[in-house]
């Protein structure tokens, strides 16, 4: 074999040995675990503890940065054109698979594309609660669509933006019950609420540690929830797939990498994120906030995720273009 042929098959054997290296001791600087919206919400309140937890178990700093835009785009996109090193994550939520989705639908160059990331662990997952004020004449959810559907587009809902974790489970619901609702989008889940507490819309969909504090001041009822299983925070509260809506919606965070991540990295995340997870200081975090930890290992989480991202496509899909309005 000529001389030139052996120094690159050495040169190359070099490199993959420094790979499989960098691999095995990673990590050996600090992680950034990027929240792709703002201070303050679902993905905020659950990647600072984690990120803490983490730290205790990748012994390097890991540092939440908020990269928030574009519904949460910007975010994701800056993780999934990463470098796959295992140093640049993502701590994502469910609208990561509606906005390639929404995209299509505007015929629109996609930010980022889902093939891009990778999913590590699913973290924490809630389904959404329906919620009217304490003073609405709707007791139950039936009542609720017989009224709807008797002056079309004459109820309102809020949301925290078009396609966003609000407004998806919403127009689920309207479309397998007939309803046509009047869409209040706004900047976010907080104002939502607002929106609903000062009665300038007649529903909205939030999740339950979100609207807790005014069910139990007498402020809002719940009529269900998107889930399959009882809430831990409101047992009673009757599911809407057993009243016969056939929609099923959650806000779920998770981890995410770039896709071609090394096996050895995501198995250092993997073991890392189960015992942040277990850990007590992040539990206690996560019962302050009244939020369930719902851990999924990688295996799991791939096919919830398979399955979420195909029903929120098919959502999407129905629910049509919505323009935003200037």
């Amino acid at each position: 074999m000529p001389v030139r042929s052996h120094a690159l098959l050495g040169a190359a054997a070099l490199f993959a040995a420094a790979g499989a290296n960098a691999a095995e001791t990673y990590p050996v600087r600090p992680v950034l675990l990027v929240a792709p919206f703002p201070p303050g919400g679902v993905v905020d309140l659950v990647g600072r503890p984690l990120a803490a937890s983490l730290e205790k178990f990748l012994k390097q700093p890991i540092v939440v940065n908020n990269k928030p835009g574009a519904a949460g785009a910007v975010g994701n996109a800056f993780v999934a054109s990463a470098e796959p090193d295992g140093y640049k994550l993502l701590m994502s939520l469910s609208s990561i698979s509606v906005i390639p989705e929404a995209d299509k639908l505007f015929n629109r160059k996609p930010a980022y594309t889902l093939e891009q990331l990778l999913p590590i662990a699913r973290v924490s997952a809630d389904p959404t609660v329906l919620a009217v004020q304490s003073s609405a004449p709707w007791k139950s959810v039936k009542e609720l669509v017989e009224d709807a559907r008797s002056r079309p587009g004459q109820l309102s809902y809020s949301s925290s933006g078009i396609y966003g974790a609000l407004h998806v489970p919403t127009e689920m619901l309207a479309l397998a019950s007939g309803m046509k609702l009047r869409h209040v989008p706004f900047s976010g889940g907080g104002p939502s609420t607002t929106a609903l507490l000062g009665g300038h819309v007649n529903m909205t969909v939030q999740s339950p540690a979100a609207v807790s504090g005014h069910v139990k001041a007498n402020k809002l009822r719940l009529l269900a929830h998107w889930g399959v299983r009882k809430l831990d925070l409101f047992p009673e509260l009757p599911a809407l797939k057993d009243l016969g809506y056939d929609v099923e919606y959650y806000i779920w965070t998770g981890v995410f990498a770039p896709t071609k991540t090394p096996g050895a990295i995501v198995n250092t995340l993997r073991k890392a994120i189960a015992d942040s997870v277990a850990d007590s200081d992040f539990r206690a975090a996560m019962a302050k906030i009244s939020t369930p930890v719902q851990y999924l290992d990688q295996p799991e989480f791939r096919k919830f995720f398979a399955e979420d991202r195909k029903r929120l496509a098919d959502a999407v899909r129905k629910i049509g273009r919505v323009e935003e309005k200037k």
